[in-house]
């Protein structure tokens, strides 16, 4: 039983002592748990009742609250708290120097109170409804006393690119890392997204190409193969990069680019035969080739636009250039460096950079290239008639050890990991190895390292799929070490969150696509979808809960979704239908239930759903024995398709008939995790030129765009 008064505490804080785990079992929080939150939140819970008097006493400490966060067209008032009585003035100083705007005072009952020996009294002042878009600066001044903070206002809804029409819109989903062409060094690159998008809007009438994170991850052998676990998710990784495409590339010497082009290509010919992908050695080998470019001499031209970029990323860009040359010397995980190198302030870390300056340049100097090139694709994309163009996946955290942790170690919680709660895929729940935001940090520091996150993935993109949307809501936190039953969720001021989201997409006239599978407290869907981000529907998924249970209609789907049949955390379609991943979990360890329920309620599921074809007349065979696994993945495409979800993704695994997942949550070296290359039904490797001309690839498109 928890204890009262700790309760109110974690109350206060956000910290839920309840919750209704998947199978619909109420579960009460070990006290452990939340007194380690509160403690990692800086609340005293050596005697709760106090720490309770000091979090509602804090608001009145401080003339204005960290942060204000309003909706355009929507009034709000802000508290300002001054010594009881004395005279107090506030006003909005506008964005890009649009003037200012006085604020009204308006009416505040609230009693005055004691603070530290002083009567402090609570005026309100209205935000006026009609502020402009932006982030504007919030002043207000009592006598020689003044505090100035942030002011975003956002979006009421974020409405759809008006060039997306009224028609829903369609787009492949890839795994880039996965793919490979005759030009890639053992890895898909930016060069091959190019090409992807040019082939799939100019021949099939795309309007997206949906690709994983590209965030950076420690540029060391082994490299960190989850896309999903960077060491920041400000900047994106080298690996991506086609050297033959950067200008000086062609200033090597002739004898110098001919060794890199044969060491190239025979990478090539063991990539073709390995059964999983070849990163660290595709990066050692572009890491050299990359190292010989960076000496070569720019144009004057070039070196002006690599000074601007320099200026326009500033201390971010610098503190991940410097992590970088320090990881390659102490290792990947800041926590373990020397102590004077662990405070990226320090003269320590200074003194390392100016001594190599070499790499530490080199590390900046990769991030303008990816830059240049991620441009260079999305440019492709919309020119060639792309709606949208590259939809950029933003992962939910990043690795403990890494540069963001590093950099921003007052805004994350230290002794934590950030995962989820067991659910039907995975059993025994799952931790991310990722810190989780201090909701209170966040909030301290306006808000800038989220919105820096996102107007960063922005830049090169024309949509961003936000992966495990709930977390602008709440976090499962869980004690790093323990397992992650031993969590709970921490709230977030999410009206903030997903406000500074729609701003910044607005800004940019992209679309955002929550994923909003799996445990998520329903009031969340209806709330994003009101401020217009996009769903995620998975076909296996949807289903009428409220009724018998079946497949829901394809009409009765949320038309605000992108909708697919598969993901990259479930098996493609021919290995789901078989049951391929049930004996996999079982193979791993992570099932809770006999493995011959999980395949018979497989089976089930399949009949099911043949059913459901047949009646609809998307599935002519008579029986199951005459309708081969082929056709019934393109029976439940041409499903996708009847539905009103305005974005619809193929998978590219499915496109090609590949069978090997991806990613099996729960698992992490015991299965090759995002190490898997793109296949087909046999195994055998498919580069991209065979993707253009397969009919498979052409048939399973012609149905998900319901041709």
């Amino acid at each position: 039983m928890t204890d009262p008064n700790l309760a109110q505490l974690a109350s206060a804080f956000g910290v839920l002592t309840e919750y209704w785990d998947w199978q619909g079992r109420h579960v009460e929080v070990a006290d452990a748990t939340l007194s380690a939150i509160l403690v990692a939140l800086g609340a005293d819970v050596t005697d709760p009742a106090a720490a309770l008097e000091e979090r509602a006493l804090a608001p009145w400490r401080r003339m204005l609250p960290p942060t204000v966060v309003t909706t355009q067209g929507v009034p709000a008032q802000v508290p300002v708290h001054v010594p009881d009585g004395a005279p107090v003035e506030a006003w909005v100083e506008l964005e890009d120097a649009g003037g200012s705007r006085p604020l009204v005072q308006v009416d505040n009952w609230n009693e005055p109170r004691e603070i530290d020996g002083v009567r402090v009294g609570e005026a309100s002042f209205e935000i006026p409804a009609d502020l402009p878009l932006g982030y504007h600066v919030l002043h207000a001044r009592s006598g020689e006393t003044s505090a100035a903070v942030r002011l975003a206002v956002t979006p009421a809804k974020l409405e759809l690119p008006g060039r997306l029409g009224s028609r829903p819109g369609w787009g492949l989903a890839a795994q880039l890392y996965s793919v490979h062409s005759s030009g890639s060094w053992a890895i898909g690159d930016l060069t091959d997204l190019t090409d992807l998008s040019v082939w799939a809007a100019t021949e099939h009438g795309a309007d997206f190409v949906l690709v994983n994170p590209m965030h950076a991850v420690a540029p060391l052998a082994p490299m960190t193969p989850s896309p999903y676990l960077p060491v920041t998710r400000r900047f994106t990784n080298p690996m991506y990069l086609r050297p033959e495409r950067v200008p000086e590339w062609l200033g090597l010497k002739r004898g110098v680019r001919k060794q890199f082009e044969e060491a190239r290509d025979e990478l090539a010919k063991v990539t073709k035969k390995s059964e999983t992908v070849e990163r660290d050695a595709g990066w050692d080998l572009k890491r050299a080739a990359l190292e010989a470019v960076h000496a070569v001499t720019r144009t004057p031209g070039r070196e002006a636009s690599y000074r601007w970029f320099l200026a326009q990323n500033g201390r971010s860009l610098e503190d991940y250039a410097r992590w970088c040359a320090l990881a390659a010397e102490h290792g990947g995980d800041w926590r373990q460096w020397p102590t004077e190198l662990q405070d990226p302030d320090s003269p320590a870390v200074a003194a390392f950079a100016a001594e190599h300056e070499w790499r530490v340049d080199f590390h900046r100097w990769l991030q303008w290239l990816t830059s240049e090139q991620l441009d260079e694709a999305q440019a492709a994309a919309r020119r060639h008639g792309m709606a949208l163009g590259v939809m950029h996946d933003l992962a939910v955290g990043v690795d403990s050890g890494g540069v963001d942790a590093w950099r921003l170690q007052r805004i994350y919680a230290q002794g934590f990991v950030v995962g989820a709660p067991p659910d039907a895929y995975s059993q025994t729940g799952q931790g991310w190895g990722q810190p989780p935001w201090r909701p209170d940090a966040l909030a301290e520091a306006g808000y800038e390292p989220f919105r820096e996150i996102v107007a960063g993935v922005l830049t090169h993109s024309g949509g961003v799929r936000m992966d495990h949307v709930a977390g602008l809501f709440r976090l499962w936190w869980v004690p790093e070490g323990e397992p992650a039953t031993n969590g709970t969720y921490v709230r977030y001021d999410h009206e903030a969150l997903v406000g500074i989201l729609a701003l910044e997409a607005h800004r940019a006239g992209a679309v955002v696509v929550g994923e909003d599978v799996g445990v998520v407290e329903p009031w969340t869907r209806e709330y994003l979808a009101g401020r217009g981000i996009l769903g995620t529907s998975i076909l296996w998924f949807e289903r009428d809960y409220g009724g018998d249970g079946r497949p829901l209609a394809p009409e009765s789907w949320r038309e605000l979704c992108l909708g697919s049949v598969t993901t990259h955390d479930l098996p493609p379609s021919l290995s789901y239908l078989a049951g391929d991943h049930v004996l996999l979990r079982e193979r791993l360890g992570l099932l809770t239930r006999p493995a011959a329920d999980e395949l018979a309620e497989t089976r089930a599921e399949r009949e099911l759903w043949l059913g459901v074809l047949r009646e609809r007349g998307l599935l002519v065979a008579e029986t199951e024995g005459e309708a081969s696994d082929h056709e019934i993945v393109y029976a439940l495409h041409r499903f996708l398709a009847q539905t009103p979800a305005r974005l619809r993704a193929l998978s590219l695994p499915d496109a090609v008939g590949d069978r090997r997942t991806q990613n099996q949550p729960g698992s992490v070296d015991e299965y090759p995790n995002w190490r898997v290359p793109l296949t087909d039904s046999s195994g055998k490797p498919v580069p991209l030129e065979k993707v253009f001309t397969s009919e498979r690839a052409a048939r399973l498109i012609a149905a998900v765009r319901g041709a």
